[in-house]
């Protein structure tokens, strides 16, 4: 049975994850943020006017039959 020390995994990686965000400039956090908005909000407005398109195709198809 092999026992692994995970210590110097997570302090490399924790290192390695403040040494980015201490480099990060935070006008990049705010672009980040409104970009992430947008991106969900065009998502979610593309996934509804989608369903709303097939909805009415399916209820025209149901009317020609």
């Amino acid at each position: 049975m092999q026992h692994h020390d995970s210590t110097t995994a997570i302090g490399t990686v924790t290192g390695t994850v403040f040494t980015v965000a201490a480099t990060i400039d935070s006008h990049d956090y705010m672009k980040t943020v409104i970009l992430a908005i947008i991106g969900a909000t065009v998502s979610f407005t593309v996934s509804m006017m989608l369903k709303w398109i097939w909805n009415f195709l399916q209820r025209k198809k149901e009317r020609k039959e």
